[in-house]
């Protein structure tokens, strides 16, 4: 997804849908498959996030002078990229927009494209300001060379984004830049100019953000002035009256697509289902569809369906076992 292509190839493919009601049932196969990938669910944060985008969308449209408002998504290391982490609602959100974006102006006949609304970088480990800019010209396909510096491709980057129509950028990885190294904080500085020169809107995504050098010192202190902070941790079991977590269960529960499983079952365990995961999204998602491949693939009971002795029964990744799993395990019900 670094490049023009594969974005557009991942923003312009239908992503898993859960079964409706009369549609005829998948095989085993397919519901595998399914269960693998998976919808994505919308939870508070990507709800946030999205509506944060398309106001700061909207305040930066005319801004010219410096560089306009931007956010930044943040959340704990194995957060779930494939579930509700940061990358995910990231990419969500960028889809959202080229989608909006390509329905109000589609291209003109004969042309494949007519605009490139969103582009998506990674940082590199080790990034300089070079080749972080070479990351922004990969994306485009924009032609560089060895002889070619910084600033000639920055320039180059510069024109062609604008004259593509780049409306969002979406840097992910940040936490790999140190402004307090020279060649970190020459980077950050690259970021800074490239705001300042984009008329677009740019979106950062990191792990942990606020507890690395990011947000310290002058150019931290810039940042932070100018970015709002969406933080994709833990969901809380109660939000006053509302109960987000469960809320959240519920909702993945009906997009699971096994034969037998009883609604309503796994929004009972949702005292279990939080301290099992102490609310991370990425960590729950992967649970329960474990559970749901499991009950596919290998049927014990003669029923197709999740209960709280088979979710026991599934390993989680190594940060939830060893700080969340519960010490005593109820019995089933």
């Amino acid at each position: 997804m670094t490049t023009w292509q594969g974005w557009h190839r991942f923003a312009t493919t239908d992503p898993p849908s859960p079964p409706r009601p009369g549609d005829p049932p998948r095989s085993t196969e397919e519901r595998l498959a399914y269960h693998s990938s998976f919808v994505t669910i919308r939870t508070p944060t990507i709800h946030t996030l999205a509506t944060q985008v398309r106001t700061l969308m909207i305040l930066g449209r005319h801004q010219q002078t410096t560089a306009r408002p931007s956010l930044i998504v943040t959340g704990p290391a194995a957060a779930g990229k494939t579930t509700a982490g940061k990358t995910t609602a990231l990419l969500n959100v960028g889809r959202t927009c080229h989608l909006a974006h390509t329905r109000k102006n589609p291209p003109p006949p004969g042309s494949a494209h007519a605009a490139v609304p969103v582009a998506y970088v990674l940082v590199p480990p080790g990034a300089t300001a070079k080749t972080l800019i070479t990351e922004f010209a990969r994306y485009l396909g924009i032609p560089v060379t060895a002889r070619m510096t910084q600033t000639q491709i920055t320039e180059a980057v510069c024109h062609t984004y604008t004259q593509a129509g780049v409306q969002l950028v979406m840097i992910d990885e940040i936490h790999r830049l140190n402004p307090r190294t020279t060649t970190g904080a020459q980077t950050v500085d690259l970021l800074k100019d490239l705001s300042e020169r984009l008329p677009a809107t740019f979106v950062y995504a990191g792990i942990n953000v606020t507890d690395t050098p990011l947000f310290t010192g002058v150019r931290g202190a810039q940042l932070a002035g100018r970015a709002t902070l969406v933080d994709c941790g833990p969901l809380s079991a109660r939000h006053g009256k509302r109960e987000p977590f469960r809320e959240v269960i519920t909702d993945i529960e009906n997009a699971l697509d096994l034969q037998q499983h009883k609604p309503g079952t796994l929004p009972r365990h949702a005292p279990y289902l939080h301290q099992r995961t102490a609310g991370r999204i990425g960590s729950l998602t992967r649970l329960i569809r474990q559970a749901a491949i499991t009950a596919i693939t290998a049927i014990s009971d003669g029923t197709e369906r999740i209960t709280k002795q088979s979710l026991d029964t599934i390993r989680l990744d190594h940060l939830a076992e060893t700080h969340h799993r519960p010490h005593t395990r109820a019995r089933s019900r």
